[in-house]
C-alpha cells in the first residue's frame, strides 16, 4: 500500500491554536455539522483529506472553545434532531470529565501503572521490543503502523482509528493498555486525562464492565475508505481484562467561596483558555500564567499547547484591561505567591482544572499561597456545574440530559 503524500513528506494537519482560528473553523464547519456529519463522520479518508469532521477537538480540549458554545452553535444551525450526532460527540468530553472528576482514583491508578510499566520496559526485553515496534509503526499490521506514524507526525487520529488502534494494541499485540494510553496522551493534541484514560479503559472492558471493543479488518477497510489491506491477522476475540477493585464515586469536590470584595488576581492555565467567556466572582486586577507548559509531551503537542497558552493570556489581558505576567513553570508555586503578594492580592482566582496534572500543580500552588495568607479560589464554569453531576453512570443516561443542559443558562 502506498502511503499518502501527507505521510511520506511528514506534513502536519493544522489545528486552530488560537480562539480566533477556532471560531473561524467552527463557522466554516457548521454547515456540515448536521445530517451530513451524521452520515459521514465514521469515514476516514486520511491526513489532509478529512472534510467530514471538524478538527476542533484540540481547541475544545484547551477550551479555546467550550463544549457548550460549540454545541449551541450546531444546535442553532441545524436543530437538535439533525445535529444530534455532532452534539453527542462534543458532549462526550463533558461526560468523561464529569465521570473522572467524581472518581479521581481511576486517574491515580493509571498514573501509578504507567510509572510501574515504564520501569518494567527496561527490565523485560520482550515487552520492550514489542512496545518499541508498536510506537514506531513496525508491527507488520498496515493500518496500525500507519496510525502510529500519523499520530507522531500530526498529533491527531480519527476517532475510528483510535478505537481500532487501542483494540489492536490490547488484544492483538497483547500490550498493557496503560502504555498505549500514555503513548496517546503524549502525542494527541486533544488528549485530556479524562477522555484519553477512560476511552482506553472502555476498549479494554474496564470502563463498562465486560464490554470491550474488538477491531475488525472489514470495519477498518470500510471506514478507512479502502486505504488499508489489513492482511495481518487481528485478534478474533476481545476478552475483558481481569476486573479491578471497584472505583466508587466520591462526588464532585466542593470549591471554596470567593470574597467578592477581596483584591484578586487571575491565574490562567492550559485546561481553560477562554477566561473572557467566564463569570468571575470578583474583579480581576492582574493576570498571570506559566511561561510554558511542563511535563513530557511530544514536541508537536508542546508547541500547540504553548501557542494556545500565549493566545489565552493575551486575550485575557485585553478583555480585563489588566497587566499579564508570565511566571517560570519550574518554580511556579513560589513565583505565583510572590506575584500575588507584590500586587497585594488576598485571593487568586483560577478556572477550575479537572482531575489531572494541572489540577495537581494547582493544589501545590494553593498550599504555597495559603502559607502567605492568600487563598486560591478555583471557579467552575456554569456548564460544568450543570453537566458533571449527571455523569454518574453510563453515557446513555447522560445523553438524556443533553437537551435540558442546552436549554439551560449561558456560558460561564
Amino acid at each position: 500500500m502506498e502511503e499518502p503524500p501527507a505521510m511520506r513528506h511528514g506534513a502536519k494537519m493544522d489545528h486552530p491554536a488560537t480562539r480566533a482560528e477556532a471560531l473561524a473553523r467552527l463557522e466554516a464547519f457548521l454547515p456540515r455539522a448536521g445530517r451530513l456529519y451524521a452520515a459521514n463522520r465514521n469515514f476516514d479518508e486520511g491526513p489532509g483529506r478529512r472534510t467530514h469532521v471538524s478538527g476542533l477537538s484540540p481547541a475544545i480540549r484547551r477550551r479555546l472553545l467550550c463544549e457548550e458554545e460549540v454545541a449551541r452553535a450546531a444546535l442553532n444551525a441545524h436543530g437538535f434532531a439533525a445535529a444530534e450526532k455532532f452534539l453527542l460527540e462534543v458532549c462526550w468530553r463533558s461526560y468523561w470529565r464529569g465521570w473522572l472528576e467524581a472518581r479521581p482514583l481511576a486517574w491515580q491508578r493509571y498514573c501509578a501503572d504507567v510509572a510501574r510499566l515504564n520501569e518494567e520496559l527496561a527490565r523485560a526485553p520482550s515487552l520492550g521490543a514489542a512496545y518499541s515496534a508498536a510506537i514506531s509503526g513496525q508491527t507488520g499490521i498496515d493500518c496500525f503502523d500507519f496510525w502510529a506514524r500519523e499520530l507522531a507526525e500530526t498529533g491527531y487520529l480519527h476517532n475510528h482509528a483510535r478505537m481500532s488502534f487501542a483494540s489492536i494494541w490490547i488484544f492483538t499485540l497483547k500490550l498493557p493498555w496503560q502504555l498505549g494510553a500514555d503513548f496517546f496522551y503524549r502525542h494527541l493534541l486533544d488528549a485530556c486525562p479524562a477522555s484519553n484514560t477512560l476511552g482506553w479503559r472502555w476498549v479494554a472492558g474496564l470502563q463498562t464492565a465486560g464490554k470491550t471493543y474488538l477491531a475488525s479488518a472489514d470495519t477498518i477497510r470500510r471506514t478507512s475508505c479502502g486505504r488499508f489491506r489489513v492482511d495481518a491477522p487481528l485478534a478474533r476475540e476481545a476478552p475483558p481484562l481481569p476486573p479491578e477493585a471497584p472505583i466508587h464515586p466520591a462526588g464532585l469536590p466542593a470549591l471554596p467561596e470567593a470574597d467578592p470584595d477581596a483584591p484578586s488576581g487571575l491565574f490562567l492555565h492550559t485546561e481553560d483558555l477562554s477566561a473572557e467567556t467566564m463569570v468571575f466572582p470578583a474583579p480581576v486586577r492582574a493576570i498571570a500564567g506559566p511561561d510554558r507548559i511542563d511535563g513530557d509531551p511530544a514536541d508537536l503537542k508542546r508547541a500547540y499547547a504553548n501557542a494556545s497558552l500565549d493566545d489565552g493570556i493575551v486575550r485575557a489581558a485585553t478583555h480585563f484591561a489588566a497587566e499579564a505576567s508570565r511566571l517560570p513553570v519550574d518554580t511556579l508555586p513560589e513565583a505565583v505567591t510572590q506575584w500575588a503578594a507584590r500586587h497585594g492580592f488576598r485571593q487568586v482566582l483560577t478556572p477550575c482544572a479537572p482531575v489531572g496534572p494541572v489540577a495537581d500543580r494547582l493544589a501545590l500552588m494553593g498550599v504555597a499561597l495559603a502559607r502567605a495568607g492568600i487563598r486560591l479560589v478555583p471557579v467552575r464554569r456554569a456548564w460544568d456545574s450543570a453537566a458533571w453531576p449527571h455523569a454518574t453512570r453510563g453515557f446513555f443516561q447522560f445523553k438524556g440530559r443533553i437537551p435540558a443542559l442546552l436549554a439551560g443558562g449561558g456560558a460561564g
